[in-house]
């Protein structure tokens, strides 16, 4: 699917999301702007000392708070350069046709060797909610590779985080994922990845599904590790995580 579908199906989204009505108005955070996607820095969350991050339009106008998408990238973009975080996903996106993004996206970025910590991931969330307008019932999570890892564990450790996430060639462990059962998964794999086999993301599926929980996983027929690129082509994926509401 191109991307020009994806920003129409997006734009009906966004219809939805702001039909709530204008309303008493809310103050933005210094460094961040409606409709534009800002590195920001976000003293005291969890050591994560900067991230981009996206105010949708209408922001301060809207009487209801906003869902939240956080993603999470993958090994490659770990270090101190913020514009690696933009190359993949929801936050390239944002850049490209943002206009149509109808939540708050917040893209925070790894320390060089660092690895995704469900503890620095909750801390993170609760510094966002203390600051924006976040619903904390809509909150879900994508990310990639070392991302779509980061994604099962922290729906592991705190599945109360978080209405939904999509792991994009990513993985966790099957016998922890019963702890997320109320949080529903939609993953993404190829089925040619060598780098995380598919199999290590089916377990997490299998398992889930068995514990009672909900989960779909699309496999790319002849795709290696980059799964993200017709993953996050997929026009139902951002629908899908932000009409998820927490259980």
């Amino acid at each position: 699917m191109n991307r020009r579908h994806l920003l129409q199906t997006l734009a009906a989204t966004s219809a939805v999301l702001s039909g709530a009505g204008c309303a008493t108005g809310s103050s933005i955070p210094d460094g961040l702007a409606e409709g534009r996607q800002s590195a920001w820095r976000l003293d005291g969350a969890a050591g994560f000392a900067r991230l981009w991050l996206w105010l949708p339009p209408g922001y301060a106008q809207r009487r209801e708070p906003w869902p939240l998408l956080v993603f999470l990238h993958g090994s490659g973009e770990r270090g101190e350069d913020l514009q690696r975080v933009k190359v993949y996903g929801p936050p390239r996106l944002a850049d490209e046709g943002g206009a149509q993004l109808p939540c708050i996206l917040a893209s925070p970025q790894l320390e060089e060797g660092a690895r995704w910590a469900p503890a620095r991931l909750h801390a993170l969330l609760e510094a966002l909610k203390s600051r924006l307008r976040v619903d904390p019932d809509r909150v879900s999570a994508t990310g990639l590779s070392l991302g779509g890892h980061g994604v099962w564990d922290w729906a592991c450790a705190h599945p109360q985080d978080l209405a939904a996430i999509a792991p994009v060639c990513g993985y966790g462990n099957p016998r922890a994922v019963a702890a997320m059962r109320e949080v529903p998964v939609r993953a993404y794999h190829g089925d040619r990845d060598t780098v995380v086999p598919l199999a290590r993301q089916q377990a997490c599926v299998d398992a889930l599904r068995a514990a009672g929980g909900q989960a779909t996983l699309t496999v790319f027929p002849g795709v290696g590790h980059d799964a993200w690129t017709p993953a996050y082509q997929d026009p139902q994926l951002l629908p899908w995580l932000l009409a998820q509401v927490r259980r």
